[in-house]
C-alpha cells in the first residue's frame, strides 16, 4: 500500500482530529508516532505513550475474567443469568438470558444510558439528543444495581438470545456484577488480576477518581456540533461505565493485551474459541457488526482479518486490532468524539474524519514494509 503511516496519522490530524496516537506491530517490528494536540489550549503535542480512556475495550478485558471463571467451574456460560442474580434479573427473563446472551449482546436488554443521562433520551438517535446530561454528571457517583435496573426496566430491545443482537452496556454491568458475586472481590480486582496482569500491562487500569495518572490528553466532546467549541471531558467519574467501558490504558499496553489474548496467554485455546464465535450485533451507530464473546471481528479491504474491539466515551476513542493470525497489530487513540455535524433531518453529516480513521487503520493493518521503526529511524 502507497504512503507511509506517518502519512496517514499526519491526514487524520488534518481532517480535524485534535490530537491522534498509535503503535503499529508487524512481527517483531515497532512503530510508534502521533500527530497534533494532546492540549490544544497549551499547544502541548500528543504522544504515542499517553494513557487514554479506551471506552468499550474494556469489555473484552470484562469478558477475558469472566471466561477465566468460567474454566474454574464458577460460572456456566450457558447458565441463566438468574441463577445467579435473581435479584437483579428475576423470573422468566433471568431465566431464559444467559450469561453467553449479556456476553455477545444478544440478551435483548437496552442500554441504560438514556435513563442514567436523560438529555440522551433519544439515544442512539443524535437528532433527539443533547450534551446536558454530560457536564450534570461530570462527578455524579451512580450505583452498579441502578443502572442495571434503569435498563432491565426498559422496554425489552429484543427476545433473549435474538438476532441481530442490540449493543448494550446493562449486559456487560451486569458482567461485572456477576464477577463478584462469584469471586467476593470488586470487578475491578477481577479484571486486574485475570485479564489486566496476566498480559503485564503496567499502564492499564481503573481510575479511583474522575482524574487519570499520569500524561495524558484532554478529551474533547463536539456533540455533532452542539458543543461548539468543543468541551473538555477528561475529568469524569466514570462509574456510570464501570467493568463496561472505564478502563485507562496506553496503546502499547493494548497492543499487548490482545498479542495475550490471541496467543492464549490470558483465556484457554478453548475460551479463545468461544470468544471468536461471532453473531450480528447492531451497534449504537446502527451499523451491524460481528461479535463474539467480547471480541469484535473486523474486515479491513486488502488487509483482510482481524479481531480486537473499539470504544468511546465522552470525548475519547480508541480502535484496537490484531490480525488473526497475530503477526500484525495496530491500537490507535484520538481525543475528540463525536464530529460530524447533523442535517436537516437529524443524520450526521459527512465529515472528512469518516475516510480518514480506516485509511489509517488499514494502511496500519497492512504491514510496516518500508517504514523506519525504533532504532532504525534514529541511526
Amino acid at each position: 500500500m502507497n504512503g507511509s503511516i506517518d502519512t496517514a496519522l499526519q491526514e487524520v490530524r488534518r481532517a480535524g482530529m485534535p490530537g491522534v496516537f498509535a503503535e503499529v506491530r508487524d512481527g517483531d517490528r515497532v512503530w510508534q508516532g502521533a500527530a497534533g494536540l494532546a492540549d490544544a489550549e497549551a499547544g502541548l503535542p500528543a504522544a504515542p505513550g499517553m494513557r487514554h480512556r479506551v471506552g468499550s475495550i474494556t469489555k473484552t478485558f470484562t469478558a477475558a475474567a469472566v471466561l477465566r471463571q468460567a474454566e474454574r467451574g464458577r460460572i456456566g456460560l450457558d447458565d441463566p443469568i438468574g441463577r445467579y442474580l435473581p435479584h437483579l434479573v428475576p423470573g422468566e427473563r433471568g431465566a431464559a438470558i444467559t450469561v453467553r446472551m449479556l456476553l455477545n449482546h444478544t440478551s435483548g436488554l437496552p442500554d441504560y444510558i438514556p435513563y442514567a443521562f436523560p438529555s440522551l433520551k433519544g439515544f442512539p438517535s443524535p437528532a433527539e439528543m443533547r450534551p446536558e446530561s454530560l457536564g450534570d454528571n461530570r462527578f455524579r457517583r451512580f450505583d452498579a444495581d441502578e443502572l442495571i435496573g434503569m435498563g432491565v426496566a426498559a422496554p425489552a430491545a429484543g427476545a433473549p438470545g435474538g438476532t441481530p443482537g442490540s449493543y448494550s452496556n446493562t449486559n456487560y454491568r451486569l458482567l461485572g456484577r456477576l464477577l463478584e458475586q462469584v469471586t467476593g472481590a470488586t470487578a475491578e480486582e477481577c479484571i486486574t488480576r485475570d485479564a489486566i496482569e496476566p498480559a503485564g500491562l503496567g499502564d492499564t487500569g481503573f481510575p479511583a477518581g474522575p482524574r487519570i495518572d499520569g500524561p495524558h490528553p484532554r478529551m474533547y466532546e463536539a456533540w455533532f456540533g452542539l458543543l461548539d467549541p468543543p468541551r473538555d471531558y477528561s475529568v469524569y467519574d466514570m462509574s456510570w461505565a464501570g467493568p463496561a467501558a472505564s478502563l485507562v490504558s496506553t496503546v502499547a499496553d493494548l497492543n499487548a493485551f490482545f498479542r495475550a489474548l490471541l496467543a492464549g496467554e490470558i483465556v484457554s485455546p478453548a475460551s479463545l474459541e468461544q470468544m471468536q464465535r461471532t453473531v450480528p450485533v447492531v451497534a449504537f451507530t446502527g451499523e451491524r457488526i460481528d461479535y463474539g464473546l467480547g471480541l469484535h471481528r473486523f474486515t479491513l479491504p486488502g488487509a483482510g482479518t482481524a479481531w480486537g474491539n473499539d470504544g468511546t466515551v465522552w470525548g475519547a476513542g480508541a480502535t484496537s486490532m490484531i490480525s488473526a493470525d497475530g503477526g500484525r497489530q495496530m491500537s490507535v487513540a484520538v481525543n475528540l468524539m463525536r464530529w460530524n455535524r447533523l442535517d436537516a433531518q437529524g443524520r450526521p453529516r459527512p465529515h472528512p474524519l469518516d475516510a480518514a480513521l480506516p485509511a489509517l487503520y488499514r494502511r496500519a493493518m497492512s504491514g510496516l514494509g518500508g517504514v523506519r521503526t525504533g532504532a532504525e529511524a534514529r541511526r
